[in-house]
């Protein structure tokens, strides 16, 4: 039996429906079951379940979240959970993405635009260098983990291992840190940059936000320390340290000169196509475009856009699959040697499965009309099959299982009471608009929380767009009433923000729209209040209602508010679901005398991300072309 590598720590034990959870869960794990389901009404301690299971099964283990707002409340819990272990964060790293595209009707190609947060690549760059130098890690993820990321191979080839008295010259040291991408700077020293003063080294590694100072003498090491990036002043000694390349598309000198020989190859094979069918213009743009990219990777190692090469940089054949965050776990005796867990499953699961299909879409038109060669096809993320094929055991977490998860899931553990005694919040259904007393859903919302702010109790409203979310915070502003709205165009690390302002107080309401659903842990919330709630589609489903309503869960005052002019399908049965766990819950509570309780839980910052950094607000321009007609 291995030792135990994941250490957890809580000031609680397992209570409710957890312990039997726990086992069954274990249970199935050790009976090779690839699939099961963990059905945990909100509030019923999901994730210190699924700790429990981590630190029992003892292998790295992936967590993706639907959303990064989830991730990072999960990433937060579980480094809570496991402070001796490596609890990391990886999500895209676009605060603002537009992906390049062509749309043939207007003849309007668009550049690729990104702006990238500087704080969450070196998380990201921080995950991976875990990944390959330890066991006891957790990678806290979004359906980014799915993408293109270049060879952990090569990662690790590339990394730079330095150790006291090791012989190196000057010269030499700089003319590795530059091969593997490394930048030189005479002045501040910024991630990704080292800075050289007589034999004196400073870099700052893409993982890290330190220095490490290198000292040579007599054309060796003589010391390696930490220090402060800000007051210079050392942390730490040490004998030895790896440093991982800045990018993770990485190549050497050789592997580049191979895959310009290949893409020249497939540049003139394309380029033979389109003179075939008279096709000049596309003729044109490819041969432009691509002998640009070859030639900044000639002088550079490095193009924008490196990634649609990836095929040729990593010797692929077409059509295989890429490597992706999953190939940085390890495998023994080829299979992963590692545990999925996939967090509000019934989001994450179709997430998974449909960023295939609306990639290749976007792409084959680029590829049609000239924009990029074929082999840009094969940078994409993984299909539904090969991210199974790539994945070890998994256990799928929600409240609302979906159709996938009830089919395939070879057990379905059921965690409905809380250790808290708490039972599912109490449903009103009111009108949108009542006739009798011409009040519209907006005027009684707006008593409610008039109410409530006064007991100092938060209110979360869920509207059915963004603009209505915009303007029902507007409208509350000039009432007096503070409050602030979240909803997919807010920054990454601005939602952890408002979500940590909310539960601080500093606001009353919070108006959203989808990202109020699924996970989200804000014990400060006495009333729920569903907009349009009769408005049957997705965002009004029985899923949807169900999650949105499990937000005020963890209160004991805690109350939902429907407003519709009609008790839709999805209502009625979302409203059954919920009595059917009140009557389980007060049964459960009266038989052990259980006095319900509202959670407590600590308020802090999510992330390990220094508010005052200039990536924490004003994240740095990738490539900034704006759209443009050919």
């Amino acid at each position: 039996m291995n030792d135990k590598i994941f250490k957890i720590k809580a000031n609680f034990e397992p209570a409710g429906d957890q312990p039997q959870a726990i086992v069954k869960l274990n249970k199935g794990l050790k009976s090779g079951y690839e699939h099961q389901t963990l059905l945990g009404v909100t509030g019923s301690g999901k994730t210190y379940t699924m700790a429990n299971i981590i630190a029992d099964y003892n292998k790295p283990t992936l967590v993706i979240a639907p959303n990064k707002a989830l991730a990072a409340q999960l990433y937060r819990e579980y480094k809570n959970f496991f402070p001796q272990n490596s609890v990391n964060y990886f999500v895209s790293y676009y605060d603002y993405y537009q992906p390049e595209a062509y749309m043939p009707i207007s003849d309007t190609y668009i550049e690729k635009e990104a702006m990238i947060n500087d704080e969450i690549d070196r998380l990201r760059h921080r995950a991976t260098s875990a990944l390959l130098t330890r066991r006891d890690v957790i990678i806290v993820a979004s359906v980014s983990c799915i993408y293109n990321l270049g060879i952990p191979l090569n990662y690790l080839e590339h990394s730079l291992r330095l150790a006291i008295t090791q012989p190196i010259v000057r010269g030499d040291l700089i003319k590795q840190l530059v091969k593997i991408q490394f930048d030189r700077t005479p002045g501040e020293l910024k991630r990704g940059l080292f800075r050289v003063r007589g034999d004196v080294f400073e870099i700052m590694p893409a993982a890290e936000d330190l220095v490490y100072r290198i000292e040579l003498a007599e054309q060796k090491i003589s010391s390696i320390s930490v220090v402060d990036k800000l007051t210079r002043k050392v942390k730490e000694e040490l004998k030895e340290t790896l440093i991982f390349p800045p990018k993770h598309f990485v190549s050497s000198q050789p592997e580049i000169v191979r895959a310009i020989k290949d893409i020249k190859a497939e540049l003139k094979e394309r380029l033979g196509f389109f003179e075939k069918h008279k096709l000049y213009l596309e003729y044109e743009r490819l041969a432009r475009r691509t002998r640009f990219d070859m030639e900044m990777m000639r002088s550079l190692g490095y193009c924008h856009g490196i990634e649609n090469y990836s095929r040729h940089l990593t010797g692929k054949l077409s059509g295989q699959a890429p490597d992706t965050l999953l190939a940085y776990f390890p495998v023994k005796d080829g299979r992963p040697d590692f545990l999925t867990i996939v967090d509000e499953s019934h989001i994450g699961l179709p997430q998974i499965r449909g960023m295939y299909a609306g990639d290749k879409s976007r792409k084959e038109t680029l590829v049609k009309y000239g924009w990029r060669l074929p082999s840009a096809l094969d940078n994409r993320p993984l299909r539904f099959e090969e991210f199974e094929q790539r994945v070890g055991q998994m256990i799928f977490t929600t409240a609302t299982p979906g159709d996938w998860e009830m089919k395939y899931s070879q057990q379905i553990v059921e965690q409905v009471i809380r250790p808290t005694g708490l039972i599912d919040p109490s449903i009103d259904v009111r009108p949108v608009f009542d006739k009798r007393t011409k009040r519209s859903q907006i005027d009684d919302i707006v008593s409610e929380i008039e109410i409530l702010a006064k007991k100092g109790q938060r209110v979360i409203v869920n509207t059915l767009t963004k603009r209505q979310a915009e303007d029902l915070h507007s409208y509350l502003k000039n009432k007096k009433i503070k409050s602030n709205y979240i909803h997919s165009d807010i920054k990454t690390i601005e939602r952890t923000e408002i979500l940590m302002n909310f539960r601080q107080g500093k606001f009353d309401v919070l108006v959203g729209v989808n990202l109020l659903r699924e996970g989200l842990d804000l014990p400060e919330v006495g009333l729920v209040a569903i907009l349009d709630a009769d408005r049957e589609g997705f965002l009004r489903s029985e899923t949807s209602l169900i999650q949105i309503m499990g937000r005020a869960a963890r209160n004991l005052r805690g109350t939902v508010i429907l407003y519709a002019d009609k008790t839709t399908g999805s209502i009625k049965r979302a409203m059954a679901e919920v009595n059917r766990r009140r009557i389980i819950q007060s049964a459960y509570n009266k038989k052990h005398n259980i006095k319900p309780q509202t959670i407590v839980k600590k308020i802090e910052q999510f992330l390990d991300i220094d508010p005052a950094s200039p990536a924490y607000r004003r994240p740095a321009r990738e490539v900034g072309l704006k759209k443009k007609g050919k």
